[in-house]
């Protein structure tokens, strides 16, 4: 079946029920697919469990799913879904000591320096890109696909593509970037071909065949959960758009990233410089104190707290150390929030004296990334205004 391609596969499934054509589509796909769930949990145990969730999505909506899919770019999507329904259910309360694991597994690894800084945001990294975008990278990348075999599974002329995989390398470099890792496109490129893809343990694709063919009729209450989490976010993206989600569903589920960048130029840090512990600490309470608001607001038909007295119940499971020294900046809807990794929702209350005899203040934004912005003086007006909403019309 290797000449197969990926919708006839599917449709040999959908309209036949060949239980041969998923169990290929499955040996193809598995590894792509627990490698990314890996990414995102860091516990082998439950990438697999995310990966047999998401075959047995794929089997329920095999039928359903549009011509001409990319179904690489599916599968990490889905896979992206999957997980957040994972890191949202009684789980979440786990999420810190997964993090933690996470961090010690990639200083474990020596291979790729690049590739340990970059893994922890790349999946979130893709999925701010347009979706044509986000199919070049992974067929590229992911699967490591020529650019000829690209251009064929998109439908375009072999300089589209490669103009196409151009601009989404750029995209992830400037996101990097702005979140505190300098790289260049070809290192991006080289690390996510070498790093991005491991093979699943033996037996999980047999595994996974069969209870995505059973369509989880023999899968175990949690899977089925992760499933039924999965296929709500799924109709609700339908329904919202990419920011709304990413603002409403990826924070609650606490995938959120640290950065540190200078006012002056938006350049990040130098190489070897790294923040005090104060800034530290000050950027660990903010991003809690992001996620604590966003949990909020999921829970209060997406309206932000008015006072961090609202959020107290949240603060036990992402505790904050000295809450009395930051202050809410936005207080109104998440759909309001339209550029969420540029609108600060909570600010320090002080600046406070770093090195060089600058200032700095600490920021959280909307898309849950947390900054320490310095400057010469202490005046952080012009920066505040670039990046707050103003009050709602009516409300002046």
């Amino acid at each position: 079946m290797s000449d197969v391609s990926d919708m006839q596969l599917l449709l040999d499934y959908a309209r036949q029920n060949s239980e041969a054509a998923f169990a290929e589509l499955v040996r193809r796909h598995v590894n792509l697919v627990y490698s990314a769930a890996l990414r995102h949990v860091g516990i082998a145990t439950q990438a697999e469990e995310i990966a047999q969730a998401v075959f047995i999505i794929l089997a329920r909506k095999a039928g359903r799913l549009r011509e001409g899919l990319i179904l690489e770019a599916w599968l990490f999507e889905t896979t992206r879904f999957t997980a957040l329904s994972f890191l949202r259910g009684e789980r979440r309360r786990q999420f810190r000591e997964q993090e933690a694991y996470m961090q010690s597994t990639l200083r474990q690894s020596d291979s790729d320096p690049a590739w340990q800084e970059l893994s922890p945001l790349l999946d979130e990294a893709m999925m701010r890109l347009a979706r044509k975008e986000r199919e070049a990278i992974v067929l590229r990348f992911f699967k490591e696909r020529s650019l000829g075999e690209v251009a064929a599974a998109l439908k375009i002329r072999e300089p589209a593509a490669q103009m196409r995989v151009i601009r989404a390398l750029e995209k992830l470099r400037s996101y990097f970037l702005k979140r505190g890792i300098s790289s260049t496109t070809a290192i991006i490129a080289g690390a996510v071909s070498a790093n991005s893809v491991h093979a699943a343990p033996a037996g999980l694709a047999k595994a996974v065949s069969a209870a995505a063919l059973a369509k989880g009729a023999a899968a175990s209450t949690s899977t089925l959960t992760l499933v039924k989490g999965a296929l709500k976010i799924m109709a609700w993206t339908k329904t919202q758009t990419v920011v709304a989600t990413a603002v409403g569903i990826l924070l609650v589920a606490g995938v959120a990233a640290l950065t540190v960048t200078k006012i002056q130029d938006h350049r990040t840090l130098p190489a070897g410089r790294q923040p005090d512990q104060l800034a530290k600490a000050k950027m660990a309470d903010a991003k809690n104190l992001a996620i604590c608001n966003i949990l909020y607001a999921e829970h209060n038909r997406g309206q932000f707290p008015t006072n961090l007295d609202q959020i107290d119940a949240y603060t036990n499971r992402y505790p904050v150390s000295a809450i009395g020294d930051f202050q809410i900046v936005y207080q109104g809807s998440v759909k309001r929030i339209h550029k969420p990794a540029d609108i600060i929702i909570i600010q320090g209350a002080q600046p406070w004296h770093i090195a060089d005899g600058k200032w700095a203040k600490v920021y959280a934004f909307a898309d849950g990334h947390a900054e320490v912005q310095a400057r010469a003086d202490n005046d952080f007006r012009v920066f505040e205004l670039r990046h707050s909403l103003p009050p709602p019309a009516g409300t002046q």
